[in-house]
């Protein structure tokens, strides 16, 4: 998406006000508010772009490995993601707001392709910067005054430059989850990916990432198998959480070991993520063997303290340890 986008002059006086403020009353009422609509947008997004790329099946990890025709789906799906988020009704354009016919258009470009059939009716207009990760939610009336006079084989015309400034913006320029290959070096991903089994390729992931929230579904591409979550369990010694204990690390997951990652002072994990820290006081190792976490404490376990001083929720202001911390119990 462009990354200069001229100013909205859908103000008061607008021919089109009324109707796509009362338009966007009723999107951010159905998404629970303006910043409930804020919140679960842009993981609707990350969440049908994942669902194409499809990395546990495929291997791929970028939306630019994707087929053409696999791309157009995506416009689908969050179209039909759209309409579940807002409980929305089909229509006999793709739904219908206050019993207005309205299109879904959605793009990982810089403009929208509008049918013919759009022409003069307001249309929801959705947009990925995937390279980014910034993402748009807008509302226009796709009158021919907006739009560009050329079209594709389709008879599909763009929105003109000058179009823009009659978008009526809810979400502009909008932080969205990143593609979470694309936060890491290429090197690490290598890494990662070079084991030749579920296991080794698991505890690659987690030596290499610690202290960064990893999501359930990197896990389940990462195994590359079926019952992937058994990668990450105890497993007879054998299991990727056994031999990373050895090592000193630990493999926590967001709903059963919350308490216990607010205590390691580790980064907030939703109920589906995970996350590996190294104890770095034996207050900490104590600390984790209340909590079901017990690690093989003749490992070599990271010496420098300092590097995280919050980290140790047993000692007061002089660094001294208190008594031992009570059991953790799971959520």
């Amino acid at each position: 998406m462009k990354q200069k986008l001229p100013p909205s002059r859908i103000t008061p006086g607008h021919s089109d006000h009324d109707l796509l403020s009362a338009l966007a009353r009723d999107i951010q009422h159905r998404a629970g508010g303006a910043l409930e609509l804020k919140r679960q947008f842009p993981q609707m997004l990350r969440d049908c772009i994942d669902a194409v790329i499809l990395t546990a099946k495929t291997g791929r990890r970028a939306y630019e490995d994707l087929e053409k025709t696999e791309k157009t789906y995506i416009g689908t799906r969050v179209e039909i993601e759209l309409r579940a988020l807002l409980r929305l009704p089909k229509g006999r354009l793709d739904t219908e707001i206050l019993g207005r016919d309205v299109d879904i258009k959605h793009t990982m470009g810089s403009n929208w392709m509008i049918p013919t059939e759009a022409v003069d009716h307001p249309c929801v207009l959705v947009a990925a910067d995937e390279p980014r990760a910034r993402c748009f939610l807008g509302l226009i009336v796709a009158r021919p005054a907006y739009l560009t006079q050329g079209q594709n084989k389709d008879a599909k015309r763009s929105i003109s430059a000058e179009g823009f400034q009659h978008i009526l913006w809810l979400l502009q320029d909008e932080p969205y989850p990143a593609n979470f290959w694309r936060t890491l070096p290429e090197t690490t991903v290598k890494q990662i990916f070079a084991g030749d089994s579920g296991n080794a390729r698991m505890a690659q992931l987690f030596r290499a990432l610690p202290r960064h929230p990893i999501p359930r579904d990197v896990v389940e591409a990462v195994a590359n198998q079926k019952d992937f979550m058994r990668r990450i369990r105890s497993d007879g010694g054998h299991g990727t959480r056994d031999v990373l204990a050895k090592e000193g690390l630990l493999i926590l997951e967001g709903r059963k070991d919350a308490q216990l990652i607010r205590a390691l002072d580790l980064p907030p994990c939703s109920a589906s993520e995970f996350i590996s820290a190294a104890p770095t006081t034996a207050a900490q190792i104590r600390l984790a063997a209340s909590a079901g976490h017990p690690i093989d404490q003749t490992s070599d376990l990271n010496s420098d303290a300092d590097s995280h001083p919050t980290c140790d929720p047993t000692s007061n202001p002089n660094g001294e340890p208190t008594e031992d911390p009570p059991f953790f119990a799971e959520d």
